[in-house]
């Protein structure tokens, strides 16, 4: 079976975006994103691999599908990447989206947790959640793997890592990195019941 991995950026005090959504105070130091770019190459939209160096070769990653919410791909859809990450199998969770998207990009608008254990079972990978925090707590119990960029801020208000709490919380701390500009990466393993 596969795991479904969030993979995210938090705040110091576990904020993954402003109120508003937005994202300017998450790092862009080049050197970040550099060492970024060579652990989690398949993180990153497409269109940013060949400015970062990422090879087709260093594409291959333990996930091969990509499942996020709408307000989570609308930011790329607004700058121009209708199919952000299209080196991987594309899902975007909404009730309100309509068939506008590409056709690269399979749309979920019933229930996430059912679409997510069907991908469990016929991914040829792992699956990345890539945002946000209101689909990280409809999945929550789905989660199997959590890894963390903790930037150098505090946000003090903004979006949560989860939106609201879930049940199976022990999680196992199985890696950290230190990367520059500050980022520290956590890497958890959800704990058995």
């Amino acid at each position: 079976m596969r795991q479904l991995i969030y993979y995210i950026a938090t705040s110091i005090d576990g904020m993954i975006a402003e109120v508003d959504g937005s994202t300017e105070r998450f790092t862009s130091d080049p050197s970040a994103l550099a060492a970024l770019a060579e652990r989690y190459p398949q993180s990153f939209p497409t269109a940013f691999h060949e400015q970062l160096g990422i090879t087709e070769a260093a594409r291959s990653s333990p996930w091969s599908t990509v499942i996020m919410g709408r307000e989570t791909f609308e930011p790329a859809r607004r700058a121009g990447m209708r199919s952000p990450y299209a080196h991987l199998n594309q899902y975007v969770v909404s009730t309100t989206l309509g068939r506008e998207i590409e056709p690269e990009v399979t749309l979920i608008n019933e229930d996430p947790v059912a679409a997510v254990r069907e991908l469990k079972a016929i991914a040829p990978g792992d699956i990345w959640l890539c945002g946000g925090g209101r689909l990280a707590h409809v999945l929550g119990d789905e989660i199997d793997r959590l890894i963390v960029k903790v930037n150098p801020f505090v946000a003090g208000v903004g979006r949560p890592l989860f939106a609201g709490p879930i049940t199976g919380s022990a999680w196992a701390l199985v890696g950290t990195h230190a990367l520059p500009a500050g980022i520290v990466v956590l890497e958890y393993e959800r704990e058995a019941a």
